[in-house]
């Protein structure tokens, strides 16, 4: 079945032939749906710290950002704009001239509102020898849109997000990537000053990441009197998934083994390559301008706070456990931390003999932790947070997308309609142990929370393998703890009208 040709491929793209095997063999029997105990909600799961609280925790980030500890900010970036204008490129390819959609009258009627307009104007007038204005009083749209989106133009439509201009001011317009560096200067900077700032972005998009960054991070670094390491990485080709077709064989184009990139998931090899204690985790499009800031810095060093002072508790306790002089009363102290501070719970762990509960518990609490923020749920479609039956029979925190829940069964279902929360990807991750040593974070990935989605090539029907998501499956068997953040907190931009909102101008 494997060619030459295809281990050469294989070889290239660093995938062995029992990787492919054990990926055809998840199509063949898919992926089980997972055992749900409940929505996490405030009584169950999800933490709203008190004023005098919200205090203390903030507190303790700022005592930890005095350490000599790494923190890095780390920033999944390589997503296309495409789905962005998806709306505008309809326009384009549409049988009339004149906006008639609401979405296509309301960015025309709003136009002066983006960040980029003095930009397309500018392309606009080289391209037509007319600025927009001008264009569009004799009703001449489309040049407008294709200034926009096209290579002659800005690119916009190939453009990643991260380098779009999306927040007006007094001295010019931002991007998201400069948003990122700021917000990096306003919660993640150490006792150095050092802020460590990491994009993981598209071969193809690299070089322009890196040419924005060479000419802004200066004027950043010097306003906020700190001093920037920003670096990149790509998603590897091995994290790479084989295609099938609908007989679960591999899908070949033109005689080729066709791979596709592994979704999200696959950063999880990315972010264990970082040299880092700590790393904060959110994406590229939610950002807000200067004057939104405060709520954002604060919810973040919230939870960082949170996260840095039940750390903190774990390793205390690991200390205890393996120093062997604990009494049965520590041993139950040890257990309530587990079960209502990490929400990790057994059910016959009163069966446990105290030299079995020594090692359940060591290996529940040295383990990867993340806090993440949890906005309440205002309809927006993706993932929310559960209590979840692990493979040990343990139930604990995890963050699901519906594709993984069986919508058949009436009882999940009602279950997942009833969550109060949503996950706008707010994290903060704790990646070494109490001695110092970095976790290998790819040991706590759950393989059996990918899922497969159809696509099609070269007009042939096709099974795709997502691997478990970076937030979801792949962290997996980390401690989770979910705390309420504002919604004033989360401001996707998941299409271009999506800028005019109050939030974005």
């Amino acid at each position: 079945m494997i060619t030459p040709e295809d281990k050469a491929l294989l070889e290239k793209k660093g995938i062995s032939e029992a990787q492919i095997a054990e990926q055809l063999a998840c199509f063949e029997k898919g992926f089980p749906f997972l055992q749900l105990d409940g929505a996490a909600s405030i009584e169950k799961g999800i933490l709203a710290p008190a004023e005098n609280e919200l205090n203390t925790y903030l507190q303790a980030w700022d005592t930890y950002k005095q350490s000599d500890k790494n923190i890095v900010k780390f920033v999944p970036a390589s997503g296309a704009a495409s789905r962005m204008f998806k709306n505008l490129f309809e326009f384009l390819g549409a049988d009339y001239d004149i906006p008639t959609t609401d979405f296509e009258k309301k960015f025309f009627n709003n136009i002066q509102d983006f960040a980029f307009y003095t930009d397309l104007n500018a392309a606009c007038e080289k391209n037509n020898g007319k600025g927009i204005e001008a264009l569009v009083n004799e009703s001449n749209y489309k040049p407008v849109v294709a200034n926009l989106l096209e290579e002659a133009g800005l690119n916009y439509g190939a453009l990643p997000k991260g380098l779009l201009k999306f927040h007006k001011y007094d001295n010019g317009a931002r991007t998201p990537l400069e948003e990122h560096l700021v917000e990096g200067a306003l919660y993640a900077a150490g006792t150095t000053g050092k802020v460590n700032v990491h994009f993981t972005v598209s071969t193809e998009h690299r070089d322009l990441f890196k040419a924005l960054v060479e000419e802004k991070v200066a004027e950043y670094a010097q306003k906020y009197n700190i001093e920037y390491s920003v670096s990149f990485s790509e998603q590897k080709p091995s994290t790479d998934t084989i295609a099938a077709d609908m007989e679960n064989k591999p899908f070949r184009d033109n005689g080729k083994l066709l791979f596709r990139p592994g979704g999200h998931g696959a950063l999880i090899e990315n972010l264990n390559d970082l040299d880092a204690d700590i790393v904060f985790i959110k994406n590229i499009d939610n950002v807000v301008p200067d004057r939104l800031k405060d709520e954002t810095v604060t919810y973040k060093k919230l939870i960082a706070g949170v996260l840095v002072t039940l750390q903190k508790q774990a390793f205390d306790y690991l200390e205890l456990l393996d120093s062997g002089k604990y009494t049965h009363e520590q041993l139950e102290e040890i257990i309530r931390f587990v079960q209502q501070d990490l929400c990790c719970r057994k059910t016959d762990i009163k069966e446990l003999e105290d030299a079995e509960l020594v090692i359940y518990l060591r290996n529940k609490l040295n383990r990867p932790m993340r806090v993440c923020g949890m906005v309440k749920n205002v309809g927006e479609p993706g993932g929310g947070p559960f209590l979840a039956y692990n493979p040990d029979g343990t139930i604990s925190l995890q963050i699901l997308e519906s594709s993984q829940i069986d919508m058949k069964d009436e009882e999940k279902k009602a279950m997942f309609e009833k969550g109060t929360h949503f996950n706008p990807v707010d994290l903060v991750c704790a990646v070494r142990d109490y001695k110092g040593n970095k976790f290998d974070l790819v040991k706590y990935v759950d393989k059996a929370t990918g899922f497969i989605s159809y696509k099609s090539k070269s007009g042939k029907e096709l099974k795709a393998l997502e691997l478990p998501g970076l937030w979801n499956g792949a962290m997996s068997n980390w401690n989770t703890v979910f705390v309420e953040v504002p919604l004033g907190t989360f401001n996707p931009v998941k299409t271009v009208n999506d800028l005019l909102r109050e939030q974005h101008q």
